[in-house]
């Protein structure tokens, strides 16, 4: 049997998988997720930490993926993406704040996988130069900590019980 036997592969070279253009996440949204994939990226020059996100709540969201880049190299805008790789590294543990220089990609994977976080997101808009439709999508404004449930007020321990009575049968 051969490897190839789809007929419309061999019929016409061409196939159409669906999906298409997705709505973004609405501005203002908060949503609890973990980083899956972080790495060092460069495009045209432009060097920067790559992140994936995976939403994890609300359900509406889950398994809906957001892309950050945090451009720590670059002079205009270095300082506000160091404070938020510091917020990150923070609300994954900490660990990344201990390496030395320049965190490698190994690093950024070591200290930032699988962290749960709350994010906060807006919605960034883009109208080609060509006339084309308009491209939407979401960037992350606010990285926090997950507010943890308050714990329940144990009950008072109960007092122990004393016996003030004076008149017992004890002759003294």
């Amino acid at each position: 049997m051969s490897f190839w036997t789809t007929e419309a592969l061999a019929s016409t070279g061409t196939v159409e998988t669906g999906g298409g253009d997705m709505t973004p996440i609405p501005a203002k949204t908060q949503v609890k997720a973990a980083i899956d994939e972080a790495k060092w990226d460069a495009y045209e020059g432009d060097e920067y930490i790559s992140l994936r996100w995976t939403v994890l709540a609300p359900a509406e969201f889950k398994n809906r993926k957001v892309f950050q880049k945090i451009r720590v190299n670059d002079s205009a805008k270095a300082e506000k993406a160091k404070k938020m790789l510091g917020a990150i590294a923070v609300n994954a543990g900490g660990g990344l704040l201990k390496t030395a220089g320049q965190p490698t990609d190994s690093d950024l994977q070591k200290h930032l996988l699988n962290k749960p976080m709350a994010l906060l997101l807006q919605v960034w808009k883009i109208k080609p130069d060509d006339g084309g439709d308009e491209i939407t999508g979401n960037w992350i404004s606010s990285v926090s900590p997950l507010k943890s449930k308050p714990k329940a007020e144990p009950e008072p321990a109960p007092e122990p019980e004393t016996d003030f009575d004076f008149d017992d049968d004890i002759p003294f």
